[in-house]
């Protein structure tokens, strides 16, 4: 047995033999297992493996142990026969060795030849999959390409795609940062077109252990027009947000198509294309889904999480005045005052000089006068701060922490802070709060005192809503009292359907409006919407429809629903009511399909690879009306939807025309059923325009009995009501008079008044001696008369009890009254509690009475920290003449930096508000007398 051994070295012509590492080679990347794979032949090149000159040189040893090896004959037959040949130096063949080297070890290459090159862009032809999974990107880059790869075992079968063969990854020609291989398969038909071959050639162009990019030319020469055209598919794997401690991969896969000839099926070829790839990638999707966590799926586990840690991340109230105090303005007053009061206790009495006398001591120098300036200066600054802290611990939202109530679809906002808002006290700063409004009703925040950067970390809710909302309004106010007009600092809408879940869930929004827009103002928002009674939250909405479209309604199947939501890219709880075939009126008419659900309207049309496609929202709509058949609708009524001004923008290419005031219209006909489009249209907008306000003035139970508003409120809030009686003990130098005059009624006029209106009412006139102060006391009564002003003094579901005696006292009668203010008068909306007590009183004119009223707020900004004490006192007063004397005065049961300020605002609007009511009384009463007047009922003065 004799061994041969042998010494190499490998250099080329002219060069250091030092210089070993510079050879020519052609690498081969097999998977991890090192088995081999035929692969094509590329040229051979120069790579510098000062890259990797381990693995290489590892690799060429462990080549020549397999060629000497005497146990492996079929190895040497094969790499033998495998190895390329190039020319030598001297112009004869010499052959070279190849080598092998793993995926995950090509991987690492790419990454230490990175250069920093930027992610491109998505394909001209849109996105197909844009999805965050729980994995690291390496981990989603080796799942989707590496070789032998099980996914793809799994999608080929899943599609039906047959002779499925990869080549190896190889390096490109003159490149170690770029991997290409090669990868055909036999696609299965489908009902246009037949079985064909498919070559895809997958290219790395990006690979740094955090971004991963591979760009796919897909050549199918046997479909229809196949040689004419090339789908190239792009995808980017991107490092995504960590969630708790995991590492997340957002991957997008956008398309592209190149023509290399001209066609007239270009608009056809392009349509097919992405209709197929579609397809394709939703089954590509729901695979990776089955495999891969999406982050989707947590979102309801991070919104208790987050809402939990929002609830938990509150800072007692040591640590803020800890972070408030500690600052140089308390420290150095602090000091001055404790170096001042030392200096008093070690110095001793100076004698009496110049203008000072005993108990008056001056500063004897200028000196000492600036100190004790500076001194006092410091302590009021001082004051001030101690006062605001002591304010914004005592504000707190009325909605905050306030659970939503029934079943349905609840919303859930966490404002968290605002940034950069526009100040408007004279101190630089303003007193912020939020309103927000979905579905007509409305949450408040608490106010934050004297801050441009708001820290709310506070949770609204909203009760649940039968359909799912649209819209979220968003505005920051200036407090200015309870009835004043505030100041917006900004504002913003935010429309579910134009964003994911997980971008609502941390957001932030930028304000609207000159203020805030100069300012740059934004809130931090976290918003969830979830539905917390499934399926049955569906079909009672759509319940709710067929009673107002008189027909039946079927929920779509899923397929129907997955292709509505994709076609005009809605969140997956949106769901299709119903569709119909239509014409969309234009210059020229345009036909297609017009699809409604619970929160859009939309038309799609696709006319030879011409789309149109738009929609908008239900709440858009102002006006929807019908116009008569035409030649221009071929015999066919006119559906025309107007919408907001401002509204639609993105939906103007399918308008008709907009008018003078900006609507746009939009014009439907040729519909298969117009009466059942038109009724189900109809009965969509009525249900999605109607507000809150509409909604609460009927109540139906079960049986379909009508409640009136005040039966409703005894039995969903029997404790409303507060025990004020103690408040209406009123004293009459601590309230201020805010109205006086004397009202002309002349006798035969009130005779004439008292005898209709008692009569009307079927009142007994026994007693009704005082014509003119029983007249105004009508009001009083809680008949048509007080409803009806004050239903149009804005006053939204006003309900009083009957007068009833106290039991102290049987000249003194009592009653309660409950309403609701409506946004007119009060921004913040706001229920209203009273008790009333009215007494008799004797005065040298005649009688007349003292109604005295204590009124409870609620749901408005420091309602908690007052209340209102209104005393009416009306009285005869000279022949044909009564007086009426109107008082308020507000008690503080807290005390509150806004205490001035809320008092004038009351006084002020109080005193418009009770003009207005007399008005409307002294009309409505004139009204009355000339309607009995004229009527045909004789009258007379008995």
């Amino acid at each position: 047995m004799g061994k041969i051994l042998l010494a190499l070295s490998l250099h080329g012509r002219g060069h250091d033999i030092s210089n070993v590492h510079q050879f020519s080679l052609q690498p081969i990347i097999t998977n991890g297992s090192g088995d081999e794979h035929d692969g094509r032949q590329t040229p051979t090149h120069e790579s510098n493996t000062s890259k990797s000159p381990k693995k290489m040189m590892k690799a060429i040893a462990g080549r020549f142990e397999k060629l000497f090896s005497k146990h492996d004959e079929s190895s040497i037959k094969y790499d033998s026969s495998d190895l390329p040949t190039t020319s030598s130096d001297n112009g004869e063949s010499t052959e070279e060795s190849t080598f092998t080297t793993t995926f995950e070890e090509s991987m690492e290459t790419m990454e230490s030849a990175d250069e920093g090159r930027e992610t491109p862009e998505n394909l001209h032809g849109g996105v197909l999959i844009d999805e965050t999974y729980v994995i690291p990107p390496k981990d989603l880059n080796h799942l989707l390409f590496a070789p032998d790869s099980q996914f793809r075992k799994d999608l080929a079968t899943s599609q039906g795609t047959t002779d499925v063969h990869e080549s190896p990854w190889t390096w490109e020609s003159d490149k170690m940062s770029s991997l290409t291989r090669t990868v055909t398969y036999t696609k299965a038909a489908t009902r246009l077109v037949k079985a064909n071959r498919v070559t895809e050639e997958q290219n790395y162009i990006k690979a740094n252990g955090k971004e991963f990019c591979v760009l796919v030319k897909v050549n199918t020469p046997d479909v229809p027009y196949g040689s004419t055209f090339r789908i190239e598919l792009l995808y980017k794997i991107t490092q995504g947000p960590h969630l708790e401690g995991d590492e997340t991969s957002r991957i997008i896969i956008s398309w592209g198509i190149t023509f290399h000839q001209s066609t007239m099926m270009k608009g056809m070829i392009e349509g097919g294309a992405k209709q197929g790839l579609k397809e394709s990638f939703d089954q590509f999707a729901g695979l990776l889904g089955q495999r891969v966590k999406p982050v989707n799926q947590l979102t309801v586990l991070d919104k208790d999480q987050t809402l939990e840690a929002l609830r938990n991340d509150h800072q007692s109230d040591w640590e803020l005045a800890v972070g408030y105090f500690c600052n140089f303005t308390v420290f150095s007053t602090v000091f001055m005052v404790i170096y001042a009061f030392m200096h008093i206790v070690l110095c001793e009495p100076n004698r009496i000089q110049g203008l000072e006398f005993n108990g008056l001591q001056l500063p004897d120098s200028f000196g000492e006068f600036v100190t004790c300036g500076v001194i006092f200066f410091n302590l009021e600054r001082v004051y001030i701060m101690v006062s605001r802290f002591v304010q914004a611990r005592l504000s707190r939202g009325n909605d905050h922490g306030v659970k939503a109530q029934g079943e349905g679809w609840v919303l859930t906002v966490a404002l968290i802070e605002g940034n950069k808002l526009a100040p408007l006290d004279c101190s630089g700063f303003s007193d912020p709060f939020v309103v927000l409004t979905c579905n007509g009703k409305t949450r408040t925040s608490s106010v934050k005192l004297q801050t441009l950067d708001p820290q709310w970390n506070e949770i609204l809710e909203f009760d649940a809503a039968e359909e799912p909302p649209s819209l979220l309004d968003v505005e920051v106010f200036d407090f200015d009292g309870p009835f004043g007009q505030p100041t917006s600092l900004g504002h913003a809408e935010i429309r579910f359907l134009r964003h994911t879940s997980e971008e609502l869930a941390d957001m932030w929004v930028p304000l609207e409006g000159k203020l805030a827009q100069s300012f740059q103002s934004k809130l931090h928002l976290r918003i969830f919407l979830d539905n917390n009674n499934g399926v049955e939250t569906i079909k009672e909405y759509l319940t709710k429809v067929e009673k107002e479209a008189g027909k039946k309604i079927n929920v779509k199947s899923p397929h129907r629903n997955s292709t509505f939501q994709k076609l005009f890219s809605l969140p997956p709880e949106e769901f299709l009511i119903s569709d119909f075939s239509c014409s969309l009126k234009r210059k020229l008419p345009l036909q297609g399909r017009l699809f409604v659900s619970s929160r859009i309207i939309g038309f799609y049309a696709n006319l030879f690879g011409h789309k149109t496609r738009f929609s908008f929202l239900w709440e858009d709509v102002e006006d929807i009306h019908v116009l008569p058949p035409s030649l221009a609708s071929v015999g066919s009524p006119i559906l025309v939807m107007v919408l907001h001004k401002g509204r639609g923008v993105d939906a103007r290419h399918g308008a008709k025309s907009q008018d003078e005031e900006g609507r746009l219209h939009f014009c439907f006909h040729s519909f298969v059923s117009f009466h059942s489009a038109n009724r189900t249209i109809m009965a969509l907008w009525k249900t999605r325009s109607m507000n809150s306000d509409q909604k609460a003035d009927t109540f139906e139970d079960q049986d379909g009995h009508e409640k009136t508003g005040w039966e409703q409120h005894e039995q969903d809030e029997k404790c409303l009501y507060e025990d004020v009686t103690s408040h209406l003990v009123v004293e009459d130098e601590k309230m201020t008079k805010i109205y006086s005059k004397e009202l002309p009624f002349s006798v035969s006029t009130l005779k004439t008044f008292s005898h209709c209106l008692l009569n009307y009412k079927g009142h007994d006139r026994t007693g009704y001696t005082e014509f003119d102060v029983e007249s105004v006391m009508e009001f009083f009564k809680g008949g048509n008369l007080e409803h009806k002003v004050m239903e149009k003094l804005s006053c939204l579901n006003y309900n009083t009890t009957n007068w009833e005696p106290v039991t102290t006292d049987s000249n003194v009668f009592e009653r309660r009254l409950c309403y609701k203010f409506n946004r007119r008068v009060s921004s913040f909306g706001g229920d209203v509690t009273c008790t009333q007590q009215k007494s008799p009183i004797t005065t040298d004119h005649g009688k007349g009475w003292i109604v005295a009223e204590a009124m409870s707020l609620h749901d408005v900004p420091f309602g908690d920290h007052f209340y209102v004490q209104v005393k009416y006192e009306v009285r005869d007063g000279r022949p044909g003449w009564c007086t009426c004397d109107v008082y308020v005065g507000v008690v503080w049961l807290k005390s509150c930096k806004f205490e001035e300020r809320i008092t004038r605002n009351i006084i002020v609007k109080f005193g418009d508000r009770v003009l207005e009511m007399f008005e409307l009384v002294e009309r409505e009463m004139l009204l009355a007398i000339d309607g009995f007047v004229y009527s045909d009922t004789p009258l007379n003065d008995s």
